[in-house]
């Protein structure tokens, strides 16, 4: 069986009915949570981001598919956002919600409302919604008017858009005032919502965002992303998360597609043969791809979402480059070390979320929860069904 048609069945018959059978009928969405003994929290809180990202992938697996079916899961997910995640009174998606979907969390983050403007632009591409478009574009309205300044996208803000702690997406002991992450994935959503719309406001957003990672996030000199940052845009720690580079080296190809202009393109090359090139030589060993590298220090777990866009990120340049082999034979061996060690061999599961560099998993932690969802390794298997027809 080849890779894609091992990928294929792996999101047909593995991905797509697992989270199917999370669907909860009563309150609408899906469950929140499935314990490490694959219990599931039926009163577990439901993260906005978690049914952004389902809604994304049902929308694209119908797509992928050629499932139509697919895109009543879809509608479900669509239904819970619409009905529940937004704010009817301030504008905007809430952090979170309880399971019957009252608000929990009212935290707006600009990372959440981006992976709403990301779903919403897929949902309209599968179902025709006119209202989903509609809506990503109140979004991005949104993101543009509360959450932009002249440094760049802010990151967290309460439910009426006044500056709040950015807790949610600051680690390593550091607290950012703006962040690498949340720019990225505004980039992924609005290289999405200009991919279905052609509108020329987000065209104009997306150039300010590729020239803002040439000029403030890529680091030349150490041939990696910078990842959290002041309010001035220095960063603040010595860290270079490996999963993030690789994840950014393809989404920035993927948007320049998008945008179409061949001759920008190429001036990105460079940049992106050097991120890929360095991650392959720190952080690809053992037929898979380390976490992160703080302060010197290699963190060796292999993360599941990190596993998946390395997949993606070396296919992805070895299309560009087929003399690179090297990076043909690393997707080839991550995949492989993905069905052997994270894809979890029980009955109901899916993937671990996190395996050491030899394969064993770290059993104490959930199958399901606010951050493990389908969109990274249902992406993997879309991407690479997309790129070897």
């Amino acid at each position: 069986m080849s890779m894609r048609e091992e990928m294929r069945k792996h999101l047909a018959e593995g991905i797509v009915p697992f989270w199917q059978n999370l669907e909860d009928e009563e309150n609408g969405g899906f469950y929140g949570y499935m314990g490490p003994d694959l219990a599931v929290d039926k009163k577990a809180e439901k993260g906005c981001i978690l049914n952004s990202r389902i809604l994304w992938f049902f929308s694209n697996a119908a797509m992928s598919l050629e499932d139509k079916n697919l895109l009543k899961d879809a509608e479900h997910a669509y239904r819970f956002m619409m009905d529940y995640c937004m704010d009817k009174e301030y504008g905007g998606v809430y952090w979170s919600v309880s399971y019957d979907g009252k608000p929990e969390d009212t935290t707006k983050h600009i990372y959440n409302q981006a992976f709403a403007v990301y779903a919403l632009s897929s949902y309209f591409d599968a179902s025709g919604d006119v209202e989903a478009l509609q809506t990503a574009f109140e979004l991005f309205n949104i993101i543009e008017e509360k959450g932009f300044d002249e440094g760049g996208y802010k990151e967290a803000l309460d439910r009426t858009f006044a500056p709040a702690e950015n807790d949610k997406l600051s680690e390593n002991g550091v607290m950012a005032d703006r962040t690498m992450n949340t720019l990225l994935h505004v980039f992924e959503a609005y290289t999405e919502l200009y991919r279905v719309s052609k509108d020329e406001r987000v065209k104009t957003k997306l150039l300010w965002i590729l020239e803002t990672f040439r000029n403030k996030i890529y680091n030349p000199k150490l041939h990696r992303q910078e990842v959290f940052f002041d309010n001035d845009m220095n960063s603040i720690i010595d860290l270079h998360s490996y999963g993030h580079d690789i994840e950014t080296a393809w989404l920035l190809d993927r948007g320049l597609d998008v945008i179409g202009d061949k001759e920008y393109a190429k001036e990105w090359d460079a940049i992106v043969a050097d991120l890929i090139a360095q991650v392959y030589k720190v952080a690809y060993y053992n037929n898979s791809f380390s976490n992160e590298c703080e302060r010197g220090v290699v963190d060796k777990k292999r993360v599941w979402w990190v596993q998946a866009e390395a997949v993606v990120g070396f296919f992805n340049e070895y299309q560009k480059h087929p003399d690179h082999k090297e990076y043909l034979d690393a997707a080839f061996n991550i995949w492989g070390f993905i069905k052997e060690f994270v894809i979890d061999k029980r009955n109901g599961s899916e993937w671990f979320m996190h395996v050491d560099d030899k394969g064993a998993p770290e059993t104490d932690k959930p199958i399901v929860e606010p951050w493990k969802c389908p969109y990274h390794n249902g992406r993997m298997c879309m991407e690479i069904m997309r790129r070897t027809k």
